[in-house]
């Protein structure tokens, strides 16, 4: 597994290293891209860091996917000061076609947990840590590929930045690859269940309602079911 905490992160505005390893950050910081050194890496550009979340947007539609395929930067949706801020893997097939998050079959799934819970999806921000569908195309479909460490680690610079404008009272990692980019460590999910802190922000980690849909039988489907609302009802009383 890849080291997800000793490996070097550019952030738009800080000091450069003399050194880089990932040039996919670098193109994410800002247009047009910096010039090469002599080893062929570029360097960071000279661009501030982003005063609000609509400029911060306004980046993330420029840069280059840092992961294979993807159309386009899928954004955050929801109100700034939101109770919660979801934050999934990364979009999926119909996100990426119609650019906005969890509308696809987890989506629908996570609306009808969400009213279950209590909680209005119109009042809560939802995003994703990688913002772009990683995919590998077989026939015409287009299969979801899981996003490697280093590509999580890649966007986690963009997701933090987002939930510092966003500013929720608490943040939702749907799933362990959301809750390594919010921890910057792998996690297991069945070990650490439950409130959690994501620097400074309160946090709760879950399930992903991706992983509810692919249950086995009906009756492991509504246990996972009934213990996802659960959770979606203790993280909104954390964020009372």
């Amino acid at each position: 597994m890849d080291d997800f905490q000793n490996e070097e992160i550019f952030i738009p505005g800080r000091p450069k290293p003399r050194t880089v390893r990932y040039v996919g950050m670098i193109r994410a910081a800002a247009k047009p891209i910096g010039s090469h050194s002599r080893s062929g890496v570029e360097q960071e550009p000279d661009r501030q860091e982003p005063s609000s979340l609509a400029e911060l947007n306004a980046w993330l539609k420029e840069i280059k996917p840092m992961v294979h395929g993807g159309r386009r930067a899928v954004l955050g949706e929801g109100p700034i000061g939101a109770p919660l801020a979801l934050v999934g893997e990364q979009p999926g097939d119909q996100e990426d076609l119609q650019g906005h998050p969890f509308i696809g079959p987890a989506g629908r799934l996570l609306d009808r947990a969400l009213e279950a819970a209590g909680v209005e999806r119109q009042e809560t921000y939802v995003t994703n840590a990688v913002k772009h569908f990683k995919y590998e195309q077989r026939g015409k479909r287009r299969i979801h590929q899981k996003p490697t460490v280093s590509e999580v680690k890649r966007y986690r610079w963009w997701l933090m930045k987002e939930l510092e404008f966003v500013h929720p009272h608490v943040v939702v990692a749907l799933g362990a690859t959301a809750a390594l980019a919010l921890t910057g460590a792998p996690v297991v999910i069945s070990r650490t269940r439950g409130p959690a802190q994501f620097g400074p922000f309160r946090g709760f980690i879950t399930v992903h309602p991706s992983s509810l849909l692919r249950q086995q039988d009906d009756a492991a489907r509504a246990a996972s079911y009934d213990a996802f609302v659960r959770d979606l009802k203790k993280s909104a009383r954390l964020a009372a």
